[in-house]
């Protein structure tokens, strides 16, 4: 079986539930806290990619910063959506779960259950 992989922030409750659950079912999971290593510009946009969002789908709307860059102008495009998370990786909505089966975004936790 591929190795499972999330994108973790340990100070999000949704972030943590997802990998507890992971824990629960014995799953061994690379965890890798985006906030201390970010993921490169290329890494972002293939992880949305096949998780078939777009980047304004991805980014986390709730943060102070998405509204002070201005990330919120409908005129802001995919590419400088993914600029400003690899910038900014707090951008990022989480937690994201890779598995064999796929790519999700696991916001609400029950979505992990897609791909496992």
């Amino acid at each position: 079986m591929a190795m499972t992989t999330i994108y973790h922030n340990p100070r999000c409750g949704t972030s943590r539930t997802v990998l507890q659950a992971l824990q629960a079912r014995g799953i061994e999971t690379n965890i890798v806290e985006y906030l201390k290593t970010p993921l490169s510009r290329g890494e972002l946009r293939d992880l949305i990619h096949n998780a078939g969002l777009s980047p304004r789908e991805a980014i986390r709307s709730k943060e102070a910063l998405f509204d002070e860059l201005g990330l919120g102008d409908p005129d802001v495009n995919d590419d400088q959506l993914i600029d400003a998370m690899a910038e900014h990786p707090i951008l990022m909505n989480r937690p994201f779960v890779v598995t064999g089966k796929g790519t999700r975004l696991c916001r609400p936790a029950t979505v992990l259950e897609e791909i496992l």
